[in-house]
């Protein structure tokens, strides 16, 4: 369609172009000229006289954009500029940035006051009959209508709040996250698809009010330097540091480059008074910036408008009975009910016909591992599957690489069944006490360094160190990985890449700014759609933690975790007829 769409371009630009020429033909230079000047003197007098007008429907259509998508102020990230891309890189982020945009969230009043804003006391969901009348049965799908009201008891009239809906059953140890569809009214529909006999609870979380996500967006756009990294430099018993960051404000302060250049990964720091820009020796996080504006954390109160249950109309839960003869059950439906899979008695199902095995021991971990390289890249939810592999395996030795706590890159070997398990940080940004220089690595790099085969496992989690930049930072950076991955698999066919999402978590002010759930939503609709066709396998880590019901967290707790380590297990070992 693209190719045809570019063809009919090309047609319709020589038949332009001979057209022009004949026109050129006919008509004189000075004529052309006589004409441009007389267009131009129209031009004026229009502008002069209707000037009035124009600026009343300037300023009449700058009411509607901002009732459409509105800002408390006008972006000021001009520092945060990227470079061009090429053509097609540049469609695709235009595309990729359209696909995964947030609705729109309303203008926030000054001062600031919440009696207009999202109140999840006031707010309900509600369990709707079932189509066709009748009893819930396993293979059935669940419909819950949600409306919102704000702090003076009136419906909203807009969308944009973040709700986390999950369907669960503690008695059974079963769950399975909902799926959220924004009517843009202050409604919203859930659907769940029932796969488990015996009750089913409802249960809806106001995780971000919209007028919260607002403020998050704006901070994205203003503020992409909230977190506070900084360069070490030394040469000597000479030391400095000064601030670093992808984006650095103009200061009239001369700065040093260190953009890779096999990547293109750009960073900077301000170049210190006394040392060479060479003399960068480690990174750092410092801190982090008070962005706020008066009055704005009143958005993110516990127990008030942040991470709040929603109360019910009517019924919460319902009874499923068994799945009627006719009926196709969802986790046999080849991933059809639109989940990645549900717990049942605490044990992860997946719905795309991949067969879950449980590696409980050591021995059975060691035997799936056999043989096998397997390299983890990311961030410190990836290298939290790497200690769980270590302390799992008292067989495998870790191999001493004399590497900081944080960053690695690690290594467990088991030298009786020859397998390899490394763990290495991916590139900068990143918000970690303290890495050496000489320790940092972009991801798509170290991709490009494997030989790769049937025999070579790599896994990926890039997200959580991106949230508090223009999404453009991240679409780049998992352009570059990607890239790296097809050339992997290029040269390898029989290399096993497996890609684990961003999840939820539970996290408060000041955090929230920088590692706020909605910002991980952004991350995640944008890993997914990057890689979404690529031959890789995928960790559902956000349903994974949704359906579960331990308290959300950054680092999963552990029965969360050795679910997840069973999903990849089963990539790397599939069983017969799976």
């Amino acid at each position: 369609m693209f190719a045809r769409f570019l063809q009919v371009l090309l047609l319709l630009t020589e038949k332009n172009n001979l057209e022009a020429t004949r026109f050129n033909q006919t008509i004189s230079m000075n004529l052309l000229k006589g004409c441009a000047v007389l267009l131009f003197l129209v031009v004026v007098l229009f502008t002069l006289k209707y000037m009035d007008l124009l600026e009343f429907k300037s300023e009449e259509i700058s009411v509607i954009y901002f009732e459409k998508e509105p800002t408390d102020s006008p972006v000021t990230n001009d520092f945060c500029t990227f470079k061009p891309l090429p053509p097609l890189e540049a469609l695709e982020e235009q595309l990729l940035l359209n696909s995964t945009a947030w609705p729109e969230t309303p203008r926030l009043s000054s001062p600031l006051s919440l009696e207009h804003t999202s109140d999840p006391a006031n707010s309900t969901f509600a369990i709707l009959p079932k189509r066709g009348g009748g009893e819930w049965h396993v293979g059935d799908q669940l419909e819950v209508l949600i409306k919102m009201y704000d702090f003076q008891g009136h419906a909203k009239k807009s969308g944009g709040d973040l709700l986390v809906p999950r369907l669960h059953s503690k008695s059974l140890g079963a769950g399975v996250a909902g799926l959220v569809v924004d009517h843009l009214n202050g409604s919203y529909s859930v659907v769940f698809p029932l796969l488990w006999e015996g009750d089913a609870q409802v249960e809806v979380v106001l995780a971000h009010s919209s007028e919260a996500i607002t403020v998050l967006r704006r901070l994205n756009k203003e503020e992409p330097d909230r977190v506070i990294f900084k360069g070490i430099f030394r040469s000597g018993s000479v030391s400095e540091r000064t601030t670093c960051n992808v984006c650095l404000r103009q200061t009239g302060q001369q700065q040093c480059n260190y953009t890779d250049l096999r990547t293109g990964e750009p960073w900077f720091c301000y170049k210190p008074q006394n040392l060479s820009c060479d003399a960068r020796r480690s990174h750092m996080k410092t801190g982090y910036k008070t962005v706020l504006k008066d009055k704005e954390d009143k958005l993110f109160q516990r127990k008030v408008n942040f991470e709040v249950s929603l109360k019910a109309l009517g019924q919460a839960s319902v009874i499923v009975l068994p799945q009627k003869k006719e009926q196709t059950k969802a986790n046999e439906d080849s991933g059809k009910s639109k989940v990645a899979g549900y717990y049942y008695q605490g044990v992860w199902q997946a719905v795309d016909g991949t067969r879950v095995q449980q590696f409980n021991n050591a021995s059975a971990i060691s035997q799936c591992l056999k043989g096998k390289i397997l390299h983890m890249y990311g961030d410190s939810t990836m290298r939290q599957w790497f200690e769980y592999f270590k302390t799992s395996l008292p067989d495998a030795k870790e191999v001493n690489l004399n590497s900081p706590s944080q960053a690695g890159p690690f290594m467990i070997w088991d030298n009786a069944n020859k397998f390899s398990v490394t763990y290495r940080i991916h590139g900068l940004p990143l918000r970690i006490y303290s890495i050496p220089t000489s320790k940092e690595s972009y991801v798509a790099n170290g991709l490009d360094e494997l030989l790769g085969g049937t025999n070579t496992v790599v896994v990926l989690s890039i997200w959580a160190h991106f949230s508090t930049f223009p999404i453009e930072l991240y679409i780049r950076r998992l352009q570059s990985i990607r890239k790296a991955v097809v050339r992997l698999l290029d040269r390898a066919p029989g290399t096993l890449v497996v890609i684990r999402t961003a999840n939820l978590q539970s996290i408060q002010l000041p955090g929230v700014l920088s590692n706020g759930n909605w910002f991980s939503v952004q991350v995640d609709q944008v890993l997914r759609a990057i890689f979404k066709g690529l031959n890789v396998r995928w960790v559902d880590a956000w349903e994974m933690v949704q359906a579960h019901h331990l308290p959300h967290n950054l680092h999963p707790q552990p029965p969360i975790i050795k679910n997840m380590i069973n999903v990849l297990l089963s990539y790397i070992c599939p069983k017969k007829g799976s």
